[in-house]
């Protein structure tokens, strides 16, 4: 059975824990600036420029290290935490992950030995809303369309009759997902005048009510929508769930955004309605993740194409660190991390 009580990861308030890094090549770097390294080394024993990049063969310094910690501060490109790691961390009690998900590296073996866990993920979750935002704003005022037939056309133009089905006044916008980011995204939408539908299996009407939404199923949130973005965890009940049904059921004009994960929808299905100017597309993501050098979405003038740049990048890295810290600081108190992530947490969300 994998535990899911809440733990209370330090024992004795104050102290200050044995630490390692753990993370992908020049992770660290931009993750940590020259003042979260001197808080870290406040809040626990650690060497704050020694960083493990792979655990499974470490360097003789991490190794002896990873003998000692107690704690694991993590970020992308962490190596799994296997029973044959674990193995070479006998005093590991907790890991701490500035960033959102921790499917790749907490393994079964770690929720086993009852290891405590927590991430970054709230702080994550705030540029992706904010990404959002902006695209949902965006695609309402035709904002990609009008700045490419602008610099087409460079002269003066009849803007008031091109855009007479164009604004964000009383659109309908569908979130698919009540997740982190879709919660956050709905709080950032409260401010506006639009019309917000959500579907989300485990959320009650009163509950979409009290997000600011109407909770509706995704068939008819597809159908109504001028605007869908997709917020839902990758899992195996989500795969293709923007289905080629649900993409010819999306009205003409409407406006699909994914910063989820590409195999949630099925671009096969969506890329004819692309090519036909039928439907307009902000993808963060897709399936593969880097779409082959003679896909079309790299040139459709009706497809805004990002490299995966929703989530956290530059300085918005160190919101993650700023929480990583705290969670540090709450360990060596005693406390409870307030962002614990459990076992069953991860059979619904990303």
């Amino acid at each position: 059975m994998h535990p899911t009580t809440d733990h209370r990861p330090g024992d004795r308030p104050g102290r200050r824990p044995r630490l390692l890094l753990a993370m992908g090549p020049g992770v660290a770097d931009r993750l940590l600036t020259d003042s979260h390294r001197t808080r870290l080394t406040a809040l626990a024993r650690t060497d704050p420029h020694l960083v493990a990049h792979d655990l499974t063969a470490p360097t003789p310094e991490a190794a002896a290290a990873l003998a000692e910690a107690e704690l694991l501060l993590t970020c992308w490109g962490a190596t799994p935490l296997t029973a044959e790691v674990l193995g070479r961390a006998p005093r590991l009690k907790a890991v701490v992950h500035a960033a959102g998900s921790v499917k790749h590296h907490v393994t079964d073996a770690c929720w086993d030995r009852g290891i405590a866990v927590t991430s970054a993920a709230a702080a994550n979750a705030l540029p992706v809303a904010e990404y959002t935002l902006a695209a949902i704003l965006f695609a309402g005022k035709r904002v990609l369309h009008s700045a490419r037939r602008y610099a087409e056309l460079r002269t003066a133009h009849d803007w008031l009759t091109a855009s007479a089905d164009w604004g964000n006044h009383r659109r309908t916008v569908g979130i698919v997902g009540a997740s982190r980011i879709g919660r956050r995204v709905l709080e950032l939408l409260r401010p506006f005048d639009l019309d917000v539908l959500l579907h989300d299996p485990y959320v009650t009407k009163d509950e979409a009510r009290a997000l600011g939404a109407e909770a509706v199923g995704l068939d008819e949130l597809c159908a109504r929508s001028t605007v869908v973005s997709v917020h839902a965890p990758q899992l195996p009940a989500t795969y293709r769930m923007i289905s080629a049904e649900r993409i010819a059921a999306m009205p003409d004009g409407a406006t699909l955004i994914n910063t989820a994960r590409g195999s949630l929808v099925d671009e096969e299905a969506l890329l004819p309605h692309l090519v036909a100017g039928r439907l307009h597309a902000v993808l963060d993501v897709t399936d593969p993740e880097l779409p082959p050098p003679d896909s079309p979405l790299y040139t459709l003038p009706n497809v805004l194409l990002t490299p995966h740049v929703a989530g956290s990048l530059g300085n918005e890295l160190h919101r993650m660190a700023d929480q990583a810290l705290e969670e540090v600081a709450r360990y060596g108190r005693g406390e409870p991390f307030a962002e614990q992530v459990r076992a069953s947490d991860l059979r619904r969300s990303a």
